[in-house]
């Protein structure tokens, strides 16, 4: 008879264990630790990013702190007020241009500014020893086919010349001179009705913005301008392309400008002295390469 303690060969006992069931041990899954520290950088970042916004806003904008002895100025702008350029001159001085000369953009300038004056168109030579005319230029230009007028042409109330080749026009009409640029202007007509004068050119300026021309050449320039009301002429004192010129003339602060012929044409202008300024060739005419055209016109300013 075997005793409970006995052992056959073909059993196993269990020692030191009781009869409750071992349950298995489940640990606690391991945090991420990669996505953490992901975390905490981007945080990081943002509160850096903060910090460097708060100091340049406050180095940037400085709040302006009261001061007793040397208060802060108020600050005001005023675009600058447009002038006319002519000296005011007594009605009853004698009529004469003023001449000042000036640069704009590196181009040298000169300007005629008339007083006590009148604008008429002349067709032929001027004469010299006309001594109520105080500035004269050629004005329209001549065709080289037949020698006829170039454009509209109006001369004390005649039309003499019809066209459109250029759209810039100058009329002077009971003592009011117009310049500007149109393709049709009720002008021809009213001056042709009230004994006025009307010619048209290239046109350089049209409300105070650049016109461009087709000739690129370069020469020297003349224009008949309109600034405030105020009428004068300019020239230039080098040659100068039509595309310079009249970005000098919109820089000066012109509202309407038609070109004048330039080149060597001649002309003058009568300071207040009474002195003479000629400008041009007087001789290109009296050689035998050149030959005064028979419809050769001139601006001519005289005195009132």
């Amino acid at each position: 008879m075997m005793h409970e303690t006995d052992i056959r060969d073909d059993e196993i006992r269990i020692i030191g264990c009781d009869a409750t069931p071992i349950e298995p041990t489940i640990e606690p899954p391991k945090p991420n630790r990669r996505g953490l520290w992901f975390t905490l950088g981007v945080v990081a970042a943002i509160v850096v990013a903060v910090c460097v916004w708060i100091f340049a806003s406050r180095e940037t904008t400085p709040e302006e702190e009261p001061a007793l002895f040397e208060p802060l100025p108020t600050v005001s702008y005023e675009a600058p007020q447009r002038v006319r350029f002519g000296t005011p001159t007594d009605s009853l001085k004698a009529g004469h241009c003023e001449i000042r000369d000036t640069t704009i953009n590196d181009i040298p300038l000169r300007i005629y500014i008339p007083h006590n004056a009148s604008l008429e168109l002349h067709v032929g030579r001027i004469d010299k020893a006309d001594t109520t005319i105080i500035y004269t230029a050629q004005a329209a230009d001549v065709r080289a086919d037949n020698g006829k007028i170039v454009g509209a042409f109006v001369l004390r109330g005649e039309p003499k010349a019809w066209g459109l080749s250029k759209r810039g026009f100058c009329a002077s009409i009971d003592g009011k001179v117009t310049v500007g640029v149109a393709d049709n202007s009720p002008l021809f007509e009213e001056a042709t009705e009230r004994g006025g004068y009307f010619f048209r050119q290239y046109p350089l300026v049209q409300h105070g913005v650049l016109v461009e021309n087709n000739p690129k050449n370069k020469s020297y320039r003349r224009a008949i301008c309109d600034r405030l009301g105020e009428i004068f002429m300019v020239e230039t004192q080098t040659q100068e392309s039509f595309h310079d010129f009249s970005q000098a003339l919109v820089d000066l602060g012109i509202d309407e400008a038609v070109s004048l012929v330039g080149s060597t044409a001649y002309g003058w202008a009568v300071d207040e002295n009474g002195e003479r300024h000629e400008f041009g060739d007087e001789n290109i005419y009296r050689s035998r390469r050149y030959r005064m055209p028979r419809n050769i016109s001139y601006i001519v300013w005289r005195k009132k």
